[in-house]
């Protein structure tokens, strides 16, 4: 059976950062590939900067030169909100793992049905900057009755947040370093993100 690594979010733009996280996850957990999953309607995030397809397009390119990375657009075919477990639900049999962010993790017993999320995959933590990657009380007696350690990936923090490059994309500041350049030009190309009410304040996270 596959060993497979999902990695969710809204990709918008997909940066140098979620690549390298996805990169390094296929390293150090022994993952056969990673499947980025570009969510459709977020329900915890305020409205997107670009639209589905989009997002889509960036994350093709963006993981172009890598084999082992492939883009699944099932949340995208799905109408509504977007709840992982839904999305655990229609995936097909495999050992899956699911990698998130050490700021992800304070928020897990958010999530939806997360005690059926912790039942189905493994869960594995990178650190973000400014967030620790010890889980909530509640998750880590969750996974100790499940059995389930909580794997860490061994990742430098990167100070590069999707919110910051759409304010510099919107502002005119330097994005080079932080995405990949054929995402540059597609961004550029498509007039992405220059509508200063689909950007965020660059302060408010992810």
């Amino acid at each position: 059976m596959p060993r497979i690594g999902l990695l969710g979010g809204s990709f918008d733009p997909v940066h140098r950062a979620h690549i390298a996280l996805a990169q390094a996850a296929l390293e150090a957990l022994a993952l056969d590939r990673v499947e980025l999953l570009p969510a459709h309607r977020p329900w915890q995030r305020q409205a997107l900067g670009a639209g589905p397809d989009h997002r889509r397009r960036m994350l093709e390119i963006a993981c172009r030169d890598d084999p082992r990375l492939l883009v699944n657009p099932i949340e995208l075919q799905r109408p509504g909100a977007t709840y992982t477990i839904d999305t655990l639900d229609a995936l097909p049999p495999a050992r899956y793992t699911w990698i998130l962010g050490a700021d992800q993790l304070a928020n897990f017993c958010t999530w939806h049905r997360w005690r059926d999320i912790i039942a189905r995959v493994r869960l594995a933590v990178a650190q973000r900057p400014g967030s620790v990657d010890t889980p909530p009380i509640d998750l880590q007696q969750a996974l100790d009755q499940s059995g389930h350690a909580l794997l860490r990936i061994p990742f430098p923090p990167l100070a590069i947040t999707a919110t910051g490059i759409r304010h510099a994309l919107r502002t005119g500041g330097p994005v080079d370093d932080m995405l990949d350049p054929n995402v540059l030009e597609y961004i550029r190309t498509h007039h992405l993100y220059s509508d200063p009410a689909a950007t965020p304040d660059p302060n408010r996270p992810l």
